[in-house]
């Protein structure tokens, strides 16, 4: 087995460092279910809270560059999803979104968070949807990051054939193995080194359940059916190189949101890890507009 570069290393101490000013906190809910997240609270009570929900090979500690730009102005929190970090599973072996939902809505609860700015990136967004569908009171503004539409409205062969080759991955090659070989495709050629080592170190830390959970909700989901139900305010952006939730895709789901799709240069699907400042401004934007309707 090859030597991990030292230059690696040094990159993820580097984000580990700057992420223990996050720490990872746990709380326990009604239902006896555990939700493990970081956040930052600037205690600026006229911002409205921002949620942020991560994709299937990430976690809550992949948001540290949000952390730092955004929580100046408004509490961020962000969930380790269930199965995910120290989160308590799901209880069904091929969950829907509704149940990844639920447990959302216990979450906000047991955290005093009426209202909020949903963001969910990739697989988070088909838990976003599902969520502002049925808590649309809760829900001041949903903003997708290449977001993942789900298979549910494809037949049951593709839906089967996309779930087990993925199954089939994890259990070949495991969460390191599975970091080592997918990671790089997370990201554009533009990334920098540090971005593809943050991408790695997250996906290293996936658990087995919870993922294996979370393609079957993936195979499951139709985000696109619950765009088209949903009635606030909604943005979809997406990076321009993205090959994973490629533009085209993005832009089917953006038009069931009734909504314009934004397309950021330079960027691949985990483009709030590689190009900080351009998703950061705007998420900012999009939460400031939440902010100033809620004002009204």
């Amino acid at each position: 087995m090859s030597a991990v570069p030292s230059v690696t290393v040094d990159q993820n101490a580097s984000l580990e460092a700057r992420l223990a000013r996050f720490p990872a906190q746990q709380t326990w809910l009604a239902s006896q279910r555990a939700v493990s997240y970081r956040e930052v609270d600037s205690a600026n009570s006229d911002a409205l809270p921002l949620v942020l929900l991560h994709g299937i090979g990430s976690g809550a500690a992949s948001w540290v560059q949000q952390f730092e730009a955004l929580g100046t102005t408004r509490r961020v929190l962000a969930w380790d999803a269930p199965g995910y970090g120290a989160s308590t599973p799901v209880a069904a072996d091929s969950p829907n979104a509704g149940d990844y939902a639920s447990v959302l809505k216990e979450w906000l609860d047991a955290l005093g968070i009426e209202r909020c700015v949903l963001l969910g990136h990739s697989l988070g967004a088909i838990v976003a949807g599902a969520f502002a569908v049925a808590q649309p009171m809760r829900v001041a503004g949903l903003l997708l990051l290449s977001p993942a539409g789900g298979y549910g409205s494809a037949s049951a062969e593709v839906r089967n054939t996309k779930r087990d080759q993925r199954l089939a991955m994890l259990s070949e090659l495991g969460p390191q193995g599975l970091a080592d070989k997918r990671s790089s495709n997370m990201l554009s050629a533009h990334a920098s080194d540090e971005a593809r080592a943050w991408v790695r170190w997250n996906m290293s830390r996936v658990i087995p359940r919870g993922y294996a959970q979370a393609t079957h909700l993936l195979a499951n989901a139709d985000l696109a059916s619950d765009l088209a139900r949903h009635t606030g305010r909604i943005n979809v952006a997406v990076g321009a190189d993205d090959t994973i939730t490629p533009p085209d895709a993005c832009e089917r789901l953006a038009l069931a949101a009734s909504t314009q799709l934004q397309i950021v240069p330079r960027a691949g699907h985990a483009g709030y890890i590689e190009a900080p400042t351009a998703y950061t401004a705007i998420i900012d934007t999009f939460c400031r507009a939440c902010d100033g309707q809620r004002s009204q």
